[in-house]
């Protein structure tokens, strides 16, 4: 396989990319998408560097890019609900690099698995989406990810025993904190409409809340999805929270070619050899099987 640097405009701005080659290319790209905050093109614990060469050892060629703002490619940065222009770009000179595709798989992790869903139903060329760990966080959603999994699992452990024996612990400090995130979990309400796919063309309103564009972008992507959660993850475990509690969602994954893989030991990133290669091998699995 070949790796080649490349340099492609969005906007007149210089965006900065990785083009991963096999010698005889499949007709099926994976384009991934930056996400975790202010990360650039080889990801945290240099994931999609590893992962894209997984990828292209096995026939699938594979760009890794840096968004406007982000890593190496000039602009101002945009944030995750700012993207879609970056991406299309991206799309346009992944295609014009490896002539063979036809179709496109956008895979993206966090706050970019969430930007996916913004952009993937406006573009024909893009069949499919590889989502890790998605972004949809709310104060609300938070508060209770945090009830549901950080306190439960901190009164498992001993050392929390020991600090509370040890008269270490501010019971006090530690009720209010409790109650604050009480009050602010029941101010959820989690999506349960938004409207049909055919009458919400376009981009997303930008003044939608979050939750629901995601529910609109996961409902009007036609493809293949493959879901990928962390055990070890509030970001994980606030999404698995709003998909599980409610209808819309729920219809969602049962209409829709969803498969999804839950990793009760890996945390946000995958950040061991052992998560990393475990996701990569499945993803393998899931792209040859449609």
């Amino acid at each position: 396989m070949t790796e080649d640097a490349i340099s492609f405009e969005c906007h007149g701005a210089a965006l900065v990319g990785i083009v991963h080659k096999p010698q005889q290319p499949g007709r099926r790209g994976i384009l991934m998408v930056v996400g975790g905050g202010p990360q650039y093109r080889a990801g945290g614990h240099r994931q999609l560097t590893l992962w894209s060469r997984r990828l292209c050892r096995e026939g699938f060629p594979v760009l890794r890019f840096d968004y406007r703002g982000m890593g190496d490619a000039h602009g101002e940065f945009r944030g995750f609900e700012d993207v879609d222009d970056d991406i299309r770009a991206a799309v346009d000179r992944f295609m014009q690099e490896v002539p063979g595709i036809d179709e496109v798989v956008l895979w993206g992790e966090c706050d970019a698995a969430s930007a996916i869903l913004f952009y993937a139903h406006r573009d024909p060329r893009v069949k499919a989406a590889v989502l890790l760990n998605p972004w949809v966080r709310t104060e609300a959603g938070a508060a209770q990810a945090i009830l549901r999994h950080y306190y439960l699992h901190r009164i498992m452990q001993p050392s929390f025993w020991k600090k509370v024996f040890g008269l270490q612990f501010n019971v006090m400090g530690s009720i209010g904190s409790a109650l604050a995130l009480l009050k602010k979990s029941r101010a959820s309400k989690n999506a349960e409409s938004v409207g049909s796919p055919d009458a919400m063309g376009g981009a997303l309103p930008r003044d939608m809340p979050l939750p629901e564009r995601l529910l609109a972008g996961m409902t009007r992507l036609a493809g293949p999805v493959m879901l990928v959660l962390s055990g070890r993850d509030l970001i994980a475990r606030e999404f698995d929270a709003l998909a599980s509690g409610s209808e819309a969602w729920k219809e969602q994954f049962t209409r829709k070619p969803v498969v999804r893989h839950d990793f009760p030991e890996s945390d946000h990133t995958f950040s061991s050899e052992a998560q990393r290669t475990d996701v990569v091998e499945r993803a393998l699995v899931w792209l040859r099987s449609w």
